[in-house]
């Protein structure tokens, strides 16, 4: 029914044409937002983030030593400060620093956050990937984090429908429940069909009844980010 875009990082951090996608097509497409935060202004820009048309929040991704460092010592304190009290819902990537998202999400209860590929590294596949899911289940205590369990597929070379890698995504719905679990494709990379990426979820977990799967697929999410529907 509709999809939150998210621009691609090697791009740049340009949202012109997500946005212009929301603007054409408000009840269809919203944005996850890319913000420079090596500009000493970016905390500035928070207040008017959600100003423009179809901007939801903001997508961060900290796989760089030199983004990896940010977390580590405590350099972006400003920008989390701003974004609690602009109230700008925040999807992070932050493979082996769950941590210092803990510390974070704990200092900044009001600050609203969703751990995007379960905190997964597309450099891994398989035990090597899913074995770090148990590091992001002390989250699950953090109740202003939120899990997307996207692009699993990416993740395993197992074919549809992945059946080795079902117990780790009961874990983290177990720990953080349907309104706190998230699907998602990242259809632009996704290694199977946009339709197995979906019956994956819809017809595979069997821990997910109905009223579960209106939640996983969609309902939350909108819900956490404030989407109306």
């Amino acid at each position: 029914d509709r999809a939150i875009l998210v621009p691609p990082s090697w791009e740049g951090d340009y949202n012109d044409v997500a946005l212009r996608a929301a603007a054409n097509h408000p009840d269809r497409f919203a944005v996850m937002g890319r913000l420079d935060l090596s500009q000493p202004a970016a905390p500035a820009a928070l207040p008017q983030w959600r100003d423009q048309p179809g901007m939801l929040g903001i997508r961060l991704t900290f796989l760089s030593d030199t983004h990896k460092a940010w977390l580590a010592t405590g350099a972006l304190d400003a920008f989390w400060k701003a974004a609690e009290a602009a109230e700008i819902p925040l999807m992070v990537l932050p493979p082996d620093q769950i941590p210092a998202i803990v510390e974070i999400a704990n200092r900044h209860p009001k600050l609203k956050l969703i751990i995007d590929h379960l905190a997964m590294t597309s450099t891994r596949q398989d035990a090597a990937a899913f074995g770090t899911v148990k590091d992001t289940l002390p989250l699950a205590d953090c109740q202003n984090v939120a899990v997307k369990a996207s692009a699993l597929p990416c993740y395993t070379t197992e074919p549809y429908p992945y059946a080795g890698i079902r117990p780790h995504i009961e874990k983290i719905y177990n720990a953080f429940g349907p309104a706190r679990t998230f699907w998602g494709t990242d259809f632009s990379r996704l290694p199977c069909t946009y339709r197995e990426g979906v019956t994956h979820f819809t017809e595979t977990l069997p821990f997910l009844d109905a009223s579960a799967q209106e939640q996983v697929m969609g309902a939350a999410i909108c819900d956490w980010l404030g989407w109306r529907r």
